[in-house]
């Protein structure tokens, strides 16, 4: 008898083989096939269709979704993939765009250049793997439901996907509890006479956001989603133009010149800018830059959740390809000419601080919308994993109830406790962002979608380098190999880059300590 989680044709899944072909593999829209099921369904869905031998198609459990929520109050499948590109824009336009300069300072511009479109391009792959694996489950609401299917329905897979999904999502909303906190540093100078002036910063921030936090459909968030992400392209334009317009970069010094505080060397001279990385560098700094580059477009792990929000799924694609196209022009302009007026000597990162002091306040403070809403945008995430599955098939998930309303906010209230504590105990910005990548990126960026599409392979009766032995088989089959080890890689040999980078910054006392009273200002 052949196992429940078989990866072989079943009652449900009888089919041809089913490989997507065609544009609309690549691009969505109405003309996708829907392959088979690679697993019943564990996901938690209502009463009457929550069998697992139900022979329902895809396309009839999204039909029954939405005709579940017709008349409810709050409804959640409302999204077009014009508000799914707003959220996508919010997600990826963001601060950490402006770790750019300071990682092609690392890598070189050449390196740094290349490694931004590569990067840009896998995960544009492996996030159409991962559409293509919800359209055919369309049950699924979260990534740790997806774990679980990939990992044969074992509940250790699960249950190992919520903690990552958790941590990865309130590690972000404590990037950004940071970060709110060296906005106002920045603006108010280091002797605001304000008592531990930093703590209580991330304090003010953490409260704004957990009350930003409270919409519950990603449709409202979608709004705030787009204004986010046109004051990000505001600040991240000004930055730019502010860098190239400047006498010199922040910092600088015509003539060799010595801190009177410490006696160590400052940065002189005309800005350096090379094409491949300085004599020197070191493999943990170089592969800190690469983890920071990588940090930014990986963001597959809140994808679930906005595909299971869109009334029509199959155009997700649309949303995807325009923001990888603007997302690849967006940082790689901003990266490269901010650096080349910059250089190497005078970097910082975020790089607003290599501006002069106006000037860097002004592009700054463009964006603290986006500082507020992308923290606030995973904490929502986070937030509908636990209440969706504390309240499955209630009515307080979807009508405005006084529990609903209550537990929807202390979920929220929590993860930003969390974020605040975070923030504090690891208080700098590009080894953050590393350790963030190293830890969750191995998995959510690249691990998994490999698996996926195996997975799905199989289920389609050809799996690559086994079966499909034409060109595109063998090539797919090998780049989701390579796919699989480069999770690995960032798992194993990048966490110790991070965790030795973060080290070596406390040993230089280039960083304050946790929980730091003062000013964490650019």
């Amino acid at each position: 008898m052949k196992s429940e989680y078989s990866d072989e044709p079943t009652g449900y899944e009888a089919h041809d083989v089913t490989i997507p072909r065609g544009w609309s593999a690549w691009f969505g829209g109405p003309r996708v096939r829907i392959g088979p099921r690679i697993a019943p369904q564990i996901a938690p869905v209502s009463d009457d269709i929550q069998d697992s031998n139900s022979e329902l198609s895809s396309d009839a459990i999204l039909n029954k979704q939405l005709e579940q929520e017709a008349n409810c109050a709050i409804q959640y499948r409302t999204c077009s993939w014009q508000k799914t590109a707003a959220l996508l824009f919010s997600e990826y336009i963001c601060l950490a765009i402006m770790s750019f300069p300071w990682s092609y300072s690392v890598l070189g511009l050449v390196p740094g250049l290349i490694l931004t479109v590569v990067q840009a391009l896998i995960v544009l792959y492996t996030s159409i793997v991962l559409w293509e694996f919800c359209l055919r489950h369309p049950e699924v609401r979260d990534v740790c439901d997806i774990g679980q299917m990939l990992f044969w329905g074992q509940k250790w897979a699960w249950y190992f996907t919520a903690v990552m999904f958790i941590l990865n999502n309130t590690f972000i909303q404590g990037l950004h509890v940071l970060v709110g906190a060296k906005y106002l540093n920045t603006m108010v100078g280091p002797n605001a006479g304000i008592s531990c002036q930093t703590v209580s910063f991330g304090a003010i921030v953490a409260v704004i956001c957990w009350l930003s936090s409270l919409p519950r459909t990603f449709s409202m968030l979608s709004r705030l989603g787009t204004a986010s992400a046109l004051f990000t392209f505001i600040s991240v334009l000004l930055a730019t133009i502010f860098a190239g317009v400047q006498d010199h970069p922040a910092g600088f010094n015509a003539e060799p010149t010595t801190n009177p505080s410490t006696g160590a060397q400052l940065p002189f001279g005309n800005p350096i800018v090379t094409a491949v990385p300085i004599l020197g560098t070191t493999f943990v700094s170089g592969l800190g830059a690469f983890l920071n580059i990588s940090y930014t477009f990986i963001g597959q792990i809140t994808l679930p959740s906005f595909i299971a929000e869109m009334r029509e799924p199959r155009d997700f694609p649309k949303a995807l390809w325009a923001c990888t196209i603007l997302e690849i022009m967006v940082f790689s302009v901003v990266g490269a000419v901010t650096y080349a007026f910059v250089g190497n000597q005078y970097m910082t990162s975020p790089a607003f601080g290599s501006l002069t002091p106006l000037l860097k306040k002004i592009s700054f403070s463009f964006m603290v919308p986006t500082i507020i809403f992308l923290g606030v945008l995973y904490a929502s995430v986070s937030a509908r994993f636990i209440f969706f599955r504390i309240f499955q098939n209630s009515r307080h998930k979807n009508e405005h109830t006084m529990v609903g309303w209550g537990v929807w906010a202390l979920i929220l209230l929590v993860t930003w406790v969390l974020a605040f504590v975070i923030a504090n105990s690891i208080p700098f910005f590009n080894s953050l962002l590393a350790l963030m990548s190293s830890l969750f990126d191995s998995f959510f960026g690249f691990i998994f979608w490999g698996v996926a599409y195996f997975r799905m392979r199989k289920a389609d009766g050809a799996v690559a380098l086994l079966k499909d032995r034409s060109f595109r088989g063998w090539f797919e089959g090998i780049l989701n190999i390579i796919i699989i080890l480069t999770g690995l890689f960032f798992l194993s040999v990048g966490t110790y880059a991070s965790v030795q980078g973060i080290l070596d910054e406390f040993a230089l006392g280039t960083v304050g300590s946790a929980f730091q009273c003062a000013s964490n200002g650019i």
